[in-house]
């Protein structure tokens, strides 16, 4: 492109998921309904799924890669009750973790001696710890420590498995349920970027990391301060590289590869990666649809990724950053003026139409998640308005709307971690469709909802477009 010095690409992508029933209850909306219901803790702890189940469930597979997202089309929903058979929790595009590997790697993230492993629990997670040193408590340590504001967390249900310190006791900033968040998404973050290092093409020294997940780390004095990048690359072994965060609610992962990309065509790095850990806030957050349904607890799994960026390697898909958007301040929130703005406007300059996208990955909500909670088919919605403005354009007519959609989009396979849905979980099956030839662009579209820090009304929203390489 004119006016850059180096082409920057996306050479892979991979993801983390943690099963984690045990965390569910810790939730915003479980504790928040367990205030007001004695009976609820019960209810979820009945409705958990196992490590089976959710390794089998179809949009895991997805998720890890072993399946297309097109195969979903094929299996009845809820998908819950197809499980895959001879499912393994790992595949091209990622690994899931069981819950005692996850609080392993809490008790080893922790920098600052405020997790204890029960020790009834500590043999079980032995093989995770890998003769890590952490701390432990007793069975009296535990009773003490909960009347003492602790954030306790559980295996097999309802058994005690550690908890998390409070780390002032006049600082709201670092409760134990708040550190239990912020430790989560290092994790979560951290082991995702471990994986993307251990990939053949891994060797080359990262310079850079944007951490993009939405947990906004701080103290009383400086609630969103950070830096999480820094302490995900701390986790991962990543020695050579600065870092710094971005905060766009869900569509903080497509700002901040666009940031990368920037960095790269600029000549100021060679290679950046972008990663961001789970929101466990969110866990069960869908739970009372789920439960009314007769469903599974679908939200017990926690997600991270780690993207990477680098200069043209003459085989990945070409980051086009001339063929980017975000929404403008100007632009408005109605749904279908921040598509034409995110995904047709930027194609327009450069003589190409919605039609030559060959995919589009947009929020890829789980439908089998938010349908039950009232929340709609989201990525379906999402289809159909960009389907009417190319109709609107004169690019297809209204009778090929339901072709463009079946062709162009997709089912939602991620579970709900706000960040990680927006756009991001198809990245993995891109970056190989595009490699291999068998499409010439996927358009990635991510909205957020700045609204909800109740400091704009405005939403907002990111767009980019990978390429496949001339031949």
């Amino acid at each position: 492109m004119a006016g850059t010095l180096a082409q920057p690409v996306v050479r892979a992508a991979q993801f983390m998921l943690a099963h984690v029933p045990g965390l569910v209850l810790s939730g915003s909306k479980p504790r928040r309904e367990a205030a007001k219901d004695g009976d609820v803790p019960a209810r979820v702890r009945a409705h958990l799924r196992a490590w089976e189940d959710a390794i089998a469930y179809p949009p895991h597979q997805v998720m890890l890669g072993a399946l297309p997202p097109a195969a979903l089309d094929d299996i009845p929903r809820p998908w819950h009750l197809h499980p895959v058979p001879g499912a393994r929790p790992e595949g091209p595009a990622g690994a899931m973790v069981d819950e005692a590997t996850f609080y392993a790697w809490l008790a080893r993230a922790d920098a600052a001696r405020i997790v204890r492993l029960h020790e009834d629990f500590v043999p079980r997670a032995a093989g995770a710890l890998d003769g890590a040193r952490v701390a432990t408590a007793s069975p009296a340590d535990w009773s003490h420590a909960l009347h003492g504001g602790a954030e306790p967390f559980y295996v097999d249900r309802d058994k005690p498995a550690g908890f998390v310190l409070p780390a002032h006791e006049e600082d709201e900033a670092l409760r134990g349920p708040v550190l239990l968040e912020n430790l989560a998404a290092k994790v979560m973050g951290g082991l995702a970027l471990r994986r993307l290092m251990t990939r053949p093409d891994g060797g080359e020294p990262v310079e850079f990391l944007i951490g993009a997940g939405e947990e906004a780390v701080g103290d009383r004095y400086q609630r969103g301060g950070g830096n999480l990048a820094k302490a995900m690359g701390e986790l991962a072994g990543v020695t050579t590289a600065g870092g710094v965060d971005i905060k766009a609610f869900c569509a903080g992962p497509l700002h901040a590869l666009l940031l990368a990309g920037s960095l790269v065509a600029s000549g100021m790095y060679r290679r950046v990666v972008v990663a961001a850990g789970c929101s466990l806030a969110k866990l069960g957050m869908k739970m009372l649809g789920h439960l009314a349904a007769g469903y599974p607890i679908l939200e017990d799994v926690l997600a991270g990724v780690a993207i990477d960026v680098a200069r043209d390697d003459g085989r990945s898909p070409l980051l086009r950053l001339d063929l980017a958007a975000v929404q403008r301040i100007g632009a408005g929130s109605a749904p279908h003026r921040v598509l034409e703005e995110l995904a047709a406007a930027p194609l327009r300059p450069r003589d190409l139409r919605l039609t030559d996208i060959d995919r589009f990955a947009v929020e890829l909500h789980n439908p089998d998640i938010t349908e039950p909670a009232g929340s709609g088919n989201v990525p379906a919605q999402n289809y159909q308005l960009l389907a009417a403005l190319a109709a609107a354009a004169g690019e297809i007519t209204r009778g090929q709307m339901p072709a463009f959609v079946r062709e162009r989009g997709m089912p939602g396979f991620s579970p709900t971690q706000g960040h990680i849905a927006s756009a991001v979980p198809y990245l993995p099956h891109a970056i190989e469709a595009l490699r291999d030839g068998a499409a010439t662009r996927v358009q990635f579209i991510a909205k957020g909802s700045l609204f909800l820090g109740r400091m704009t009304a405005m939403g907002d929203g990111a767009s980019l477009v990978l390429e496949r390489q001339s031949r």
